[in-house]
């Protein structure tokens, strides 16, 4: 059997991973055996992987190799955390933030390319060539007692790049032609002792759905195991919670919509901390099904990882089954790339034979032609790492994109 899943934890892992501004290239051997080794590795890395992004020099790719310019973070030459760029060729790369302090996570607008991002509890905005830089919120000082409450997180562009979602005391939209932020989620309860208004549930905006109509958010309940998900309805400004799935993965930037918007796919490829397995969320009323259960035949369990259902009705993700070792928990477990029909059953075949254990991000093409993936160099790196090209088409050959990036987005 499985062990307890604490959400809670699972989502700090989350928070600390989001708001890491490193980028923890390790050396290539064996994983460090302490945090300490750890944060040596990176150290010695950060100043070896900047002259790579700021010279733009890259391994070569045919022209036109991307069907959109894909975003991502590394660190510039003060081993500062920068949003860069990188074009179509797959080799020209544009730094577009030029932050102080590093710049934490981010958006880029489909409609035009503009980009929003976080520093220094600060929301900002520049332009798609980077010029044009302003400060939309300012979060003032982050109490260090409670650094959650007052910071500023998660902004995320609507489709049509109008409005802005952010975390910060609750749930804020941001309309960008008219430069005013509402709150339009909070829950404030009275603390019994004191009186005072304490915040009672915390909102995080995570992916608004293709047609805009549906906003993903976390939902997390302050020092407790609380945290879940919802759907907000913003015309209506109604929240919809997600439900049911037992101890289903269906949290803290996890789920994936369809691209009519109309479900989400949310899967776990880990055993021990978080439930394994692929669900299904039915966007209209939040209720999840499970499509392939974390226990598998045999003894075995089921992991899945990163899906996606593209335009020709196929489900593409990572998919592998694995026993428990002896403490019970499965994590770092090979996985290979496969397509089925959307229950992730029916038809399920593997289209590489690569297999990808260290797999921390994956960015699928629109059409599911190929999916770029962000490998870890060492088993103890859980965020970014090298970027590689896989196309579904087995007889294409894998192509080096970046010695490293994180938090890769498409742009227009």
């Amino acid at each position: 059997m499985q062990k307890k899943f604490y959400p809670w934890m699972a989502f700090l892992v989350w928070l600390a991973t989001a708001l890491a501004c490193a980028s923890p290239l390790g050396n290539g051997g064996g994983p460090p055996s302490s945090s300490d080794q750890v944060a040596t590795v990176v150290a010695s890395t950060l100043q070896a992987l900047t002259p790579g992004v700021s010279g733009a020099e890259t391994p070569a790719a045919p022209t036109g190799l991307l069907l959109h310019a894909m975003y991502f973070v590394n660190t510039d030459n003060a081993g500062m955390a920068q949003v860069y760029r990188l074009e179509t060729d797959g080799k020209t790369i544009k730094q577009l933030t030029f932050e102080p302090l590093a710049v934490g996570l981010y958006d880029v607008s489909m409609a035009d390319g503009s980009v929003v991002y976080m520093a220094g509890n600060q929301l900002l905005l520049i332009q798609a060539d980077g010029s044009g830089r302003r400060i939309l919120v300012d979060g003032g000082p982050v109490d260090q007692n409670d650094p959650i409450a007052n910071s500023i997180s998660n902004p995320i562009f609507s489709p049509n790049g109008q409005t802005i979602a952010y975390g910060h005391k609750g749930l804020n939209l941001y309309a960008v032609s008219s430069g005013v932020s509402n709150r339009v989620l909070e829950k404030p309860v009275v603390d019994p002792i004191s009186g005072a208004s304490v915040q009672g549930e915390w909102y995080w905006p995570e992916k608004y759905s293709p047609d805009g109509t549906k906003l993903l958010i976390t939902v997390a309940i302050p020092n407790s195991d609380g945290i879940s998900a919802g759907i907000y309805f913003p015309s209506a400004n109604s929240l919809v919670r997600i439900s049911g799935g037992g101890s289903a993965l269906i949290c803290c930037g996890n789920p994936v919509w369809t691209l009519d918007g109309s479900a989400l796919y949310s899967a776990s490829s880990t055993v021990g901390m978080f439930s394994s397995g692929l669900w299904k969320v039915d966007a209209s009323n939040g209720v999840v099904t499970t499509l392939l259960p974390g226990e598998a035949d045999g003894g075995n369990f089921n992991l899945a990882n990163k899906p996606y259902l593209a335009p020709d009705g196929q489900l593409y993700f990572f998919y592998a089954t694995a026993a428990s070792g002896s403490n019970g928990m499965i994590q770092r477990a090979p996985l290979q790339l496969v397509r089925s029909a959307p229950d992730g059953v029916t038809d399920r075949t593997v289209l590489r034979s690569e297999t990808f254990q260290f797999l921390n991000e994956a960015l699928w093409a629109p059409d599911a032609s190929f999916v770029i993936i962000a490998y870890a160099p060492i088993a103890d790196v859980y965020q970014g790492g090298i970027l590689e090209l896989y196309y579904t088409d087995a007889q294409k050959s894998m192509i080096s994109l970046l010695p490293y990036g994180q938090q890769m987005k498409w742009g227009p």
